[in-house]
């Protein structure tokens, strides 16, 4: 799982790679579950026909889903969402059968590298320093002084990735986000459940890039 990651932080990196408009709010620089992030999902205008309207909009929330039915906003463990059951658990299955699906823009997501036998941080790229868009879900809560947005980021099994399963613990179950090609941003966000089953798999290894302070520690 990802609990911590480098958000896209230029707002012309924002435009050209995601296709925003006016970009007002950035969220925190260095995102840790909690924080306030940026996450994008369709303008709820895009649909009128207007030019000077954009498709997308970017969004600032809490990281780690708040399903509306919460009494109190506090919830933890929520910024990953395993892929094989979110419409199943409470907490996700509602904005997941609504459609409320996102991206999240990011330069890069940190992980433990545990192959010296302790905890070494390692990040995860793109090979060709591109932003990366992983797939997200958003939700709406309603607390007693107004709307809170919130958003969680989408997980599969890694245990055979070539890169992923080099981190965590040797006996734990390797996960990785769900990193989505730019040209399936909109099928991720307007597409059926149909269109975007492919969408939910592993990035090829040969597009990431690793660095580890494992290289450090080694002779």
């Amino acid at each position: 799982m990802c609990s911590h990651y480098k958000p896209v932080t230029q707002t012309n990196q924002l435009r050209q790679a995601f296709g925003l408009g006016q970009v007002e709010h950035l969220g925190k620089p260095d995102m840790w579950p909690g924080y306030e992030g940026l996450f994008i999902r369709p303008h709820p205008h895009a649909e009128v026909g207007d030019e000077a309207v954009p498709a997308c909009e970017a969004f600032i929330g809490h990281w780690g889903l708040i399903p509306h039915w919460s009494k109190d906003g506090k919830v933890k463990g929520t910024f990953n969402a395993r892929s094989e059951t979110i419409a199943e658990k409470p907490t996700f299955r509602d904005a997941w059968k609504k459609g409320h699906r996102c991206i999240i823009p990011a330069m890069s997501v940190f992980e433990p590298d545990w192959r010296t036998g302790k905890a070494l941080a390692a990040e995860v790229s793109q090979a060709d320093g591109e932003p990366m868009g992983i797939a997200g879900i958003w939700s709406a809560w309603r607390s007693p002084t107004g709307w809170v947005e919130s958003y969680t980021m989408l997980t599969v099994n890694a245990d055979d990735h070539a890169l992923f399963k080099l981190l965590h613990k040797p006996q734990d179950e390797k996960r990785m986000v769900v990193i989505l090609n730019p040209d399936s941003y909109e099928i991720w966000l307007k597409g059926t459940q149909s269109d975007i089953k492919p969408l939910i798999r592993q990035c090829p290894a040969e597009a990431l890039k690793l660095q580890s302070q494992i290289a450090k520690q080694l002779p």
